[in-house]
């Protein structure tokens, strides 16, 4: 008699997408941004979104993150629809718009304390130090953020990346204002992710060199 099984086995559960996108229509008022797009991504893989300016990239994270509803077809995590997962599948990604969404009358410290405590995350004051410190921002933990520099608010945007348990990260130009140095230890941050099994959708107009093995996704 064949014994009752526990469930898939592992290999089959690894061969399963993370998160898909079926038929993906999107409009801004009365015209299509793009439409009928596929795609779907694996626990350690990378979606790199391309396109012409204002060809819908921003409009597809802002979708894959439930922010934005597309006027056809649907996103899934884990083979459900992450409208009915909510609150759920938000708790598995962080995103990162192209502005850098920290607050300039908040010190880098600060704008990562507010971050841990709208995500419930704690991470810690220790915790928050180092991510700032890794992020080369080590002895202006204190100053408010209206004192650096562009590329200096990009990184306490993206110090989040080392503090957040989230799989999926989804991140819109996140290499802007970066100089040299801090693109090879953002890309670096990326493989570590992936190698641990993370999932990564972003878009760039620089080339992700060291990424060779990201999925492509066009939308022009």
């Amino acid at each position: 008699m064949m014994a009752a099984s526990d469930g898939p086995a592992p290999d089959q559960e690894r061969a399963k997408p993370r998160l898909t996108g079926h038929g993906l229509s999107c409009r801004r008022g009365d015209a299509a941004l793009f439409s009928q797009v596929d795609f779907e991504l694996h626990a350690g893989e990378m979606l790199f979104v391309r396109g012409r300016n204002g060809c819908g990239k921003t409009t597809l994270l802002r979708a894959i993150c439930g922010l934005t509803e597309p006027a056809q077809g649907q996103l899934c995590w884990d083979g459900r629809n992450i409208r009915e997962l909510e609150e759920e599948y938000r708790a598995h990604l962080l995103f990162l718009g192209h502005r850098d969404g920290v607050k300039e009358e908040l010190t880098p410290m600060e704008n990562l304390e507010v971050q841990d405590g709208l995500r419930g995350e704690g991470g810690g004051e220790e915790a928050r130090l180092d991510a700032l410190e890794r992020m080369g921002l080590a002895g202006r933990e204190d100053i408010p953020v209206r004192h650096l520099s562009q590329g200096q608010r990009r990184r306490v945007a993206l110090a989040r990346l080392l503090l957040s348990p989230a799989e999926l990260w989804v991140l819109d130009e996140p290499l802007t204002a970066l100089d040299v140095r801090a693109v090879e230890m953002l890309l670096g941050l990326f493989r570590k992710h992936l190698d641990a099994g993370g999932l990564v959708v972003a878009t760039s107009h620089q080339p992700l060199d060291g990424m060779r093995d990201a999925r492509t996704l066009a939308l022009d």
